[in-house]
């Protein structure tokens, strides 16, 4: 079965500066509570083709995970895939979008695919995985709101 992910949320910046900060890995660990390290290789900046790395927080795993932007529209659209799969998934993929409020802020939704491995243990694998990701996922982009209204007062 695959598991589908959707999470919203709202911040107070527009799309260009919430895309930004989201894409611009040497900030990312300001804000991202999931993370304990991320990258882009050969510090390249984040495009269609890019690879980029990120090591979820010990208690979360520690797991690093490699994905490459497959679609990379600023400020609209971003998309991944698993470059490196953990033992746990089979398939990955996940895109995040940007949509101006009509206040002037912006909305992020962050939607998430994936199958977990081996196929045996998905039935029992998948309904954790995705509450684990549905909360870590919806606690990121709170944070990730927090760090643009932060930016804007400054």
């Amino acid at each position: 079965m695959t598991v589908h992910i959707v999470v919203s949320e709202q911040t107070p910046a527009s799309c260009e500066k919430a895309f930004d900060l989201l894409h611009d890995y040497h900030r990312r660990l300001e804000w991202d509570t999931l993370l304990r390290s991320a990258y882009t290789e050969r510090d390249a900046t984040p495009d269609v083709g890019v690879v980029a790395v990120c090591t979820a927080r010990r208690l979360l795993g520690g797991y690093a995970f490699r994905t490459r932007y497959i679609t990379f529209r600023r400020p609209t659209l971003a998309a991944i895939t698993l470059e490196s799969p953990p033992p746990f998934f089979a398939t990955w993929a996940a895109s995040i979008r940007h949509e101006p409020l009509p206040h002037g802020g912006s909305s992020v939704t962050y939607t998430m695919t994936f199958r977990c491995k081996p196929r045996w243990a998905a039935r029992v694998l998948e309904p954790i995985a995705k509450a684990m990701f549905r909360r870590e996922t919806a606690r990121r982009l709170k944070a990730l709101a927090a760090a643009v209204a932060k930016r804007a007062r400054q």
